[in-house]
């Protein structure tokens, strides 16, 4: 029996941003089940809850400080078994959020950890001396600038952190913590829920060795002041061969149970992370699937989406990928990508209907079926520390966290009767859901259509894909089941693009483009999905 995760459509709710149910500005988990009838409705099939534990929320709760209970910020351990009542009655699926690399430093663990070097944790976090003239003990920085050492006058030694200070790292060489965060996946296991989505998933071991980076090999200038990770080849922070090891034994825990999925979050760019995401999911003992965020930077080329699809294909043939376009780091892509766009409707609908086709499965991040743009955020609104630091040569998450937009004529568009954590502007509430629900037409229909497409296609759940060579500004590929075959264009550009069709065939499904007898018609950011039982060819 196949899998349900193998070709799923997988629903991002950040749980801070989706519906407040109390009024305190903040979104909750009884928000979330109000609103989970309006998630079934869009023919998902699993939502994934950005974290929801107990946490002091210096990073919006992936600082966690204690893996096994619910943030009241959130609601109730009680709370979260009637959501999840809830989506199961409903046919969905739920995973969540684990933040495995890394806690709170108020979490007991550490507080513990950090008293002595004697104590039974000591060796929990990753501590080293300073160097002998008092230096972190390497070269690695935090992703949120500065070194990634932070010193303790307690120990008098310094402590890893990838993120913030206030995020010290497990040390995951110690079998006592691989054993601990065992058990705390275990529990939600044993509570009911469907998978984790494993934040930072290639960060788990250290270079033991504590070796330096080398510097990174570049062919531009860095700004330094920005990015002082990426002027490092960081290949003894993260990367490392045990990371495989902890990964089998966390799939051993979940075949324990039934229907359980784990998809990683690999925390790398450009070819290294589809060769991690290659890695992880080799085999049938690791990781069921992988992302990174290969699709989630600025690059919006056929060469880049082929580059990354066909890359992972080639490295783990019997792999599952997992593609997405936005999540809660970076900005919307609507706006990312509105250079390539016709308009914001239209760069919404290719973006759709491109993600959609593609072999693997699908992650939607919460008002992207709305066309939802980023929010543009003053200083004064800022919360997401990286940001506060360096505005404005970084921008910080904040402006694709803002409040979901529920009901255009109520305050805050429905989100919550209080002040909400971060401002809901005009711009986002124009693309409010009663506003989408009104229209026939419009991206939450389409969104709806496509993901409908894809579900009842058999080509789009189990062609295999092979690709056809075009010329820029098109993306094109053929998925074929048996003697089905389905063959999806994609024009990424404004601009109108004319091809000669060799063959016999029909438009199915969503479209925006015209096929006339031997002329296939797309317009800027135009697509086509076109059903034919033989042979069609393509030429421009």
């Amino acid at each position: 029996m196949r899998e349900w995760w193998r070709d799923a459509v997988i629903y991002q709710i950040y749980p801070r941003s989706f519906q407040d149910s109390t009024g305190d500005g903040v979104g909750d988990l009884n928000g979330i089940t109000q609103r989970l009838p309006y998630v079934a409705s869009l023919g998902v099939d699993c939502i994934w809850l950005s974290p929801i534990f107990t946490s002091p929320q210096a990073d919006m709760g992936y600082d966690v400080s204690d893996y096994t209970d619910i943030d009241p910020l959130f609601g109730t351990l009680a709370d979260f078994d009637r959501m999840l009542a809830t989506a199961h009655e409903l046919g969905l699926k739920v995973i969540t959020d684990q933040v495995l690399s890394h806690t709170s430093d108020k979490h007991p663990w550490f507080v513990e950890s950090r008293k002595d070097r004697t104590n039974p944790k000591a060796d929990w976090y990753v501590w080293a001396d300073p160097l002998e003239d008092g230096s972190p003990p390497t070269n690695w920085h935090s992703h949120f600038g500065g070194p990634a050492w932070e010193f303790d006058a307690m120990r008098g030694q310094y402590y890893l952190h990838n993120f913030l200070s206030q995020q010290p790292d497990l040390n995951f060489h110690n079998p006592d913590v691989v054993a601990a965060i065992l058990d705390t996946a275990r529990f939600w296991l044993d509570r009911g829920l469907d998978g984790f989505r494993l934040d930072t998933v290639n960060y788990y071991f250290h270079d033991k060795k504590l070796r330096s980076n080398p510097p990174a090999k570049r062919a531009g200038p860095q700004v330094m002041a920005t990015d002082l990770y990426g002027m490092q080849d960081n290949i003894h922070n993260k990367n490392q061969p045990e990371n495989l090891a902890f990964l089998e034994q966390l799939r051993s825990l979940c075949d324990q149970y039934t229907d359980i999925m784990m998809v990683g979050e690999v925390g790398d760019m450009g070819q290294r992370s589809i060769d991690l995401m290659a890695q992880y999911t080799a085999g049938n003992g690791r990781l069921h699937m992988a992302y990174s965020f290969a699709m989630l930077g600025p690059d919006f080329s056929p060469e880049h989406f082929r580059r990354c699809i066909e890359g992972f294909q080639k490295g783990a043939p019997d792999g599952q990928p997992s593609w997405s376009f936005s999540n809660h780091d970076v900005p919307r892509h609507v706006t990312r990508w509105a250079k390539h766009a016709v308009s914001e409707d239209a760069i919404a609908r290719l973006s759709c209907a491109m993600l959609m086709s593609f072999e693997g499965t699908i992650g939607v991040y919460q008002g992207e079926e709305l066309g939802q743009t980023e929010t543009v955020m003053e200083y004064h609104e800022l919360t997401d520390l990286q940001a506060i630091r360096f505005w404005p040569g970084i921008k910080g998450r904040d402006g694709c966290r803002t409040p979901m937009v529920w009901d255009s004529t109520a305050p805050n568009a429905g989100f919550t009767t209080g002040t909400p954590w971060l401002p809901v502007k005009g711009p986002q509430v124009a693309h409010a859901v009663d506003l989408a629900e009104a229209s026939n037409d419009g991206i939450l229909q389409f969104y709806r259509d496509t993901i409908g497409f894809r579900k009842t296609h058999p080509c789009m759940t189990q062609g295999k894909t092979a690709w056809i060579k075009l010329p820029d500004p098109l993306l094109a590929f053929t998925r074929s089941v048996d003697d089905r075959h389905l063959t999806c264009v994609f024009n990424l550009s404004a601009e109108p693009v004319v091809l000669h069709v060799a063959g016999s065939g029909t438009l199915t499904g969503p479209q925006n483009a015209t096929l006339d007898a031997d002329t296939l018609t797309l317009p800027g950011n135009g697509f086509a999905f076109i059903d034919h039982a033989d042979k069609l060819k393509l030429k421009v």
